[in-house]
């Protein structure tokens, strides 16, 4: 499957290479646009479950948070390639860092977390993590939310959501700092804030309570329990399937393709949605899907196991990175091209993003987390998309 992935990507990277303007000529009509966009649809998505693959390989030797930084950093990488194509065509997009920015909010914050609280419900009643691995998550996500998102739309230097040089300049240079602080300490001091809770509290709540039911019978028959041996703990790295810098040279190797075929497909969707007419959002979420897919899926995966803190580590880890390297990158590619760069969101959107931010405060200021925050999330992401097509 790795050989026929990789096999598949750089073969498609080749064919861009030497006959891509041919094959994007074809646009006009509607059987061979399909195909294309099929075509570097099927194989960006493929390559970006690779990317995933390589990424939870590495987590198995390196342990959390690392694996799933990896796997973020890589992923928002893929994003900003995206981006930068469709900025840097012939026809700009203003908007687009801004739509694929809140796209990416709305699908992990209320879509991936309404959806992974409900499955985590269903099938172990109520799920523990760290609580102080979500509230840092949360507390670098509401700066780096409002400030780009909001503000814009009431500094009184620009209008229509905009930024002047010095301020483009100033909030990339802030995002850059905030969130590398946030990574300094996420791998460094704070490292166990983002690993999953020992002892019953990442039990499922009906377990832990039958335990704590039968825990005074268990002692009055057993009578004290021995001490543990020691175990010789393995070292992360000695696990089989590969070392650690056959996993990166393999995770490189699907990323690549990737960033590399971003631009055609980038003149792919930017054909069909002005053809079909559609709102200009759809660029941003059509992308934000695009590249989050495989991470959302992995992040659903850990929640049925009773992982959440790896879940949380995804999501969280997801909307926190979007934010820390896409907007710089955006105001950037502004400023170099001298295109506008339109961040301020429309009041309706601001007033949703805020319900987000508030409900998952709320959500993930316990310990412990049911069905029915996952309901309350996914109502939030069902309104969005209605008013994404019905403003």
């Amino acid at each position: 499957m790795m050989i026929a992935r990789l096999a598949c990507a750089w073969a498609s990277v080749l064919a861009f290479q030497l006959f891509g303007s041919a094959l994007l000529g074809q646009l006009g009509t509607p059987v061979p646009s399909l195909l294309v966009f099929a075509w570097l649809l099927g194989v960006i998505v493929w390559a970006a479950f690779g990317v995933v693959h390589e990424a939870e390989e590495l987590a198995h030797r390196l342990g959390e948070p690392y694996g799933t930084l990896i796997l973020t950093l890589s992923i928002v990488i893929i994003e900003v390639a995206l981006i930068s194509a469709v900025m840097l065509g012939a026809k700009g997009a203003p908007t687009l860092g801004r739509d694929t920015m809140f796209a990416v909010l709305m699908i992990v914050l209320n879509g991936v977390v309404g959806i992974g609280l409900l499955i985590g419900g269903l099938r172990h009643f109520s799920q523990g993590y760290n609580l102080k691995g979500a509230s840092a998550y949360l507390a670098v996500i509401i700066p780096l939310t409002l400030i780009p998102l909001v503000l814009p739309n009431f500094t009184t230097s620009t209008a229509d959501g905009t930024l002047t040089t010095f301020q483009s300049i100033a909030f990339s240079l802030f995002t850059l700092l905030l969130y590398g602080a946030f990574l300094i300490l996420q791998t460094g001091r704070h490292s166990v804030f983002f690993q999953e809770p020992a002892g019953e509290s990442n039990m499922p709540y009906g377990a832990a309570y039958a335990r704590a039911r039968m825990q005074p019978e268990l002692d009055a028959t057993s009578g004290p329990a021995p001490a543990p041996e020691p175990v010789e703990e393995e070292p992360p790295h000695a696990t089989s399937g590969g070392s650690i810098q056959f996993h990166v040279v393999l995770l490189l190797l699907n990323i690549l393709p990737i960033v590399i075929l971003a631009k055609s497909l980038a003149t792919v969707l930017d054909f069909g949605i002005a053809r079909l007419g559609a709102p200009v959002a759809l660029g941003g979420i059509l992308i934000a899907m695009v590249v989050f897919t495989p991470e959302c899926i992995a992040a659903l995966r850990a929640i049925t196991t009773n992982q959440l803190q790896r879940a949380i580590n995804l999501c969280l880890g997801a909307a926190a990175s979007t934010l820390g390297l896409t907007v710089p990158a955006v105001l950037v590619i502004g400023l170099i091209t001298g295109q506008p760069v339109v961040l301020g969101l429309s009041g309706t959107n601001m007033v949703i993003l805020a319900m987000t931010l508030l409900l998952s405060t709320l959500t993930f200021t316990g310990t412990r987390t049911t069905m029915l925050e996952g309901a309350v999330h996914l109502s939030v992401f069902f309104v969005f998309l209605v008013l994404v097509f019905s403003p």
